[in-house]
């Protein structure tokens, strides 16, 4: 039976970008939502002993796939932030790989920023590693997952309405502009020199 992963900080941590409110519904009802679906549509089947990677590399596409990539997209999303943080920018080899790549941080926040924006629908925009170490920025819709790719994920950030609507109504880029502040560097550092 899978559960709820508990969040790394209290539901009132990340305000004023995110707040608490938001917070509760998106990991309490929307997150929680999935857990329980898939230990719903698991139960009896050959999934139902199975860690949440070995379902979603797995499973066929949709129910079961769709309720546990979402678990781990949530999961690695949360994970992900931390308390606001002034000047809060990459930081050790990661920025020197952006560096590297972009010309300097600030064009990397800006593409990041728009590809975000430009994201249709429901999904996530993600810092990625290929294997060959190169970072790629990624759109992916509805449950999408890096990990049934090649590719590793670094960064995550929710474009779904419900991750910012009470706080930013309609204002994607508004919350995006925000959420910079809120992205935990040090976790970002630690996946990818692993």
């Amino acid at each position: 039976m899978h559960i709820l992963p508990a969040l790394p900080y209290t539901t009132d941590a990340l305000q004023p970008v995110i707040d608490q409110a938001t917070v509760e519904i998106h990991y309490g009802k929307h997150h929680q939502t999935y857990v329980n679906k898939l230990n719903e549509l698991i139960a009896g089947t050959e999934f139902e002993n199975k860690d949440l990677e070995t379902i979603i590399k797995t499973a066929p596409k949709w129910p079961i796939f769709n309720n546990a990539a979402q678990i781990w997209n949530h999961t690695f999303y949360w994970e992900n932030l931390q308390a606001t943080t002034e000047n809060n920018a990459p930081i050790g080899t990661l920025a020197a790989a952006i560096i590297a790549q972009r010309g300097d941080i600030e064009t990397f926040q800006t593409t990041f920023t728009n590809s975000a924006i430009g994201n249709f629908g429901s999904g996530w925009t993600r810092l990625v590693q290929t294997p060959e170490g190169k970072l790629e920025i990624v759109n992916t819709s509805n449950a999408e997952t890096p990990i049934t790719t090649d590719k590793k994920p670094i960064i995550t950030v929710d474009v779904r309405e419900h991750a910012y609507y009470l706080d930013y109504q309609n204002r994607r880029a508004e919350y995006l502009a925000q959420i910079r502040s809120i992205i935990n560097r040090s976790k970002a550092e630690d996946r990818f020199i692993k």
